[in-house]
């Protein structure tokens, strides 16, 4: 009975985040288990949910979408060794692509670097400036602390070294830097971020409609933000990390070494 009991806690949060991890739900049910009086830790959980199939599966694919073969201004690599301290210190952004019936979809994000909040995006069928443009613009709107100058960091893509965006970002207060060369460690968040949403929101899949598409968006990216659990920030939501700025921040590549050495399930994704 209490396997049931269990899976009935753990499916209105699978059904939100499919491949949402067993840590994670471990901490959003751990009050229920309480109230239930069941008695189980996070490794008897992690058991269970192996013995009962709930283990999430690690996959990975990739398309490629970012063009750095161009004769535009590519800016240096400011973040590369910046200690980050605070939320809108650094904003990461990277392109990525959605599949839609009949045509392709393309989804440009804007991610607090400190926080991992989502701060801005836009979903459109071409890799136009205004694609990364608005979701700027949706980034800069969504300052909560007043920032007054914020280093918005990129790959080496075209949109992002174009003068229309490069104009359209320093005149918002925005200073730019991309990557150096093609390191997975130079802008790992943003891709991350971009991975999360397709691979745990569905947007693997092929979907009907742009309309449909920028639905599943919205909501996707208000349950990631408002619900989602990070271990880099100390299993709290991006959005209260963005409002309270109480963890200290470790980059990706310290925090990849550090988990390669845990005790985690190897069919699970490390986030």
């Amino acid at each position: 009975m209490e396997a049931v009991e269990i899976k009935k806690m753990i499916e209105p949060i699978r059904k939100l985040m499919p491949r949402y991890g067993t840590e994670k739900l471990h901490l959003d049910i751990s009050n229920k288990l309480t109230q239930s009086n069941i008695k189980m830790g996070r490794d008897r959980f992690l058991q269970f949910c192996r013995e009962h199939h709930l283990l999430v599966p690690r996959t990975h694919r990739s398309f490629i979408t970012t063009d750095s073969n161009h004769h535009y201004h590519k800016s240096p690599n400011l973040i590369k060794d910046l200690v980050v301290t605070h939320a809108e210190q650094v904003f990461v952004s990277d392109i990525t692509y959605i599949k839609l019936e009949n045509r392709h979809s393309y989804l440009a994000l804007v991610t607090d670097l400190y926080s991992k909040k989502i701060m801005g995006y836009k979903l459109d069928d071409n890799m136009k400036t205004s694609l990364v443009k608005d979701a700027l613009q949706m980034a800069i709107n969504s300052k909560q602390h007043g920032t007054s100058q914020t280093i918005h960091h990129s790959d080496r893509g075209i949109q992002y070294c174009f003068p229309e965006y490069t104009k359209f970002a320093t005149d918002n207060g925005i200073k730019l830097s991309t990557t150096e060369k093609y390191d997975p460690y130079e802008n790992a968040v943003a891709e991350r971020i971009n991975e999360t949403l397709k691979y745990e929101f569905g947007f693997i899949k092929t979907i009907p409609s742009l309309e449909i598409a920028n639905k599943m968006l919205k909501q996707a990216v208000d349950i990631y933000n408002n619900q989602r659990r990070h271990r880099s920030l100390q299993m709290a939501t991006p959005s209260f990390a963005h409002k309270h700025q109480k963890h200290s921040y470790k980059s990706y590549s310290s925090k990849h070494k550090t988990a390669e050495t845990r005790n985690v399930d190897k069919s699970e994704k490390i986030p």
